[in-house]
């Protein structure tokens, strides 16, 4: 004989435990020994025990067993329409090689920042500053500017002046674990 399968829900639950809580005898236990000094210190415990049958309590943890299992186990009598989820759908497509150009990074913007070098100033030293105010770096003239990215080092190279304007020659490009600001 096939075992019908029923899920019970929350409300059935509360329903049998407050039945099992109503219906419970009041008739007095059989004499027991003295209960050790441990069982004292626990009688708040004990007290949620009172009025449920192993019977009761067998039924629920078999309906929660078969709920358990009817959850992993694929429902056949689904509405017209209605399938089963599966996850091999959110699988991408490749990469296309052919729509991977630099177009792409046409609209990315990027913070550069060349430093000549890097100094520390008082805020006062600061306040007096006016134009024509030397700055000491803590660079060398002739040493190589670095260039940031977004923050990153990426490269270093030589200040030139073309043209009236102030420019970076790019000499090295930094890589890996040493390009870390």
């Amino acid at each position: 004989m096939a075992e019908e399968s029923h899920q019970v829900g929350q409300d059935e639950i509360e329903q049998l435990l407050r039945q099992a809580q109503s219906t419970a005898p009041a008739a007095p236990q059989a004499p027991q020994a003295a209960p050790a000094p441990a069982a004292k210190a626990k009688p708040a415990e004990r007290q949620g025990d009172v009025g449920i049958s192993q019977d009761d309590i067998e039924l629920l943890l078999r309906k929660a067993e078969e709920a358990l299992a009817s959850i992993d186990e694929p429902a056949d009598d689904l509405p017209a329409g209605v399938q089963s989820f599966r996850f091999q759908d959110f699988a991408g497509a490749p990469p296309s090689a052919e729509a991977a150009t630099i177009e792409l990074m046409r609209d990315v913007q990027l913070d550069l920042t060349i430093e000549l070098g890097r100094t520390h100033m008082y805020l006062e030293d600061v306040l007096r500053l006016k134009q024509g105010s030397v700055v000491p770096l803590d660079k060398l003239a002739g040493d190589p500017a670095d260039i940031y990215v977004n923050g990153r080092l990426i490269a270093r190279g030589e200040v030139l002046v073309l043209n009236d304007s102030f420019c970076v020659r790019v000499a090295e490009l930094i890589v890996g674990e040493s390009a870390c600001a």
